[in-house]
């Protein structure tokens, strides 16, 4: 599904990311940890071509994307979900969701229904401003305005960070379900453990801008985690 090979990522001159290698496979949940500053956030960046430069290879479904520029990047297949949302807060709950549309290729511009169902708040509040919802709200417009854009693999920055607990689960829910019951391939960047845990089949840990460990979920150990997580 995504290859990364010795990709470098520079925010400019500084390289954030070295040499980086992995592997996620065609309907993985695959889970980013590592200590604040390791390069968690980046790595999704570079994925989606945000940075000022980026040398290797990144491979979608055997298609090279290094050389694209971020919408051709999220037409090929890849959805975001960025670190604090990214929601218009001026834009009504329906104009933000019609954003999620414009990157699909086979989209005809509506809204498709099984998106709102999970989240139905989103129904009830079409018309409100983005900006009045709450921050667990907030995060549920972000991740149907990301699935509108129909992607092979999405990629998620700490998607529960900030929210009530009830909604938390409830994310939680909607992306193991995503993963399971539609073979949605996700990535996860997520300081939560027992949700990665829950969710993944895969990890990496990060140190440095590279991956210093990885492999199936039941691998991730205390001591790994006390080793590579722990402050």
């Amino acid at each position: 599904m995504l290859e990364l090979a010795d990709v470098d990522g520079f925010y400019g001159r500084s390289r954030a990311l070295q040499s980086l290698t992995m592997r996620v496979g065609n309907g993985d949940f695959f889970s980013v940890l590592g200590r604040n500053g390791v390069g968690k956030t980046t790595l999704l960046r570079t994925i989606l071509g945000l940075m000022t430069r980026t040398t290797g290879s990144i491979r979608l479904d055997g298609e090279e994307l290094i050389a694209k520029p971020t919408h051709e990047r999220s037409r090929a297949g890849v959805g975001y979900v960025p670190q604090g949302r990214g929601i218009l807060p001026n834009f009504t709950v329906r104009e933000n969701l019609m954003i999620g549309t414009f990157a699909s290729k086979a989209s005809d511009g509506r809204i498709a229904e099984w998106v709102l169902d999970l989240f139905p708040i989103l129904k009830e509040f079409m018309h409100r401003r983005g900006g009045n919802l709450s921050g667990g709200q907030q995060q549920q417009l972000a991740i149907a305005r990301a699935l509108l854009s129909e992607p092979k693999i999405m990629l998620l920055d700490e998607p529960t960070e900030g929210i009530q607990p009830n909604i938390v689960e409830q994310i939680e829910d909607v992306l193991i379900d995503l993963n399971r019951k539609r073979g949605l391939t996700i990535i996860l960047v997520e300081q939560n453990l027992r949700f990665a845990r829950r969710a993944s089949q895969h990890f990496a840990i990060l140190n440095r801008g590279s991956v210093a460990v990885g492999g199936p979920i039941d691998k991730l150990s205390d001591d790994l985690i006390h080793q590579h997580l722990v402050v």
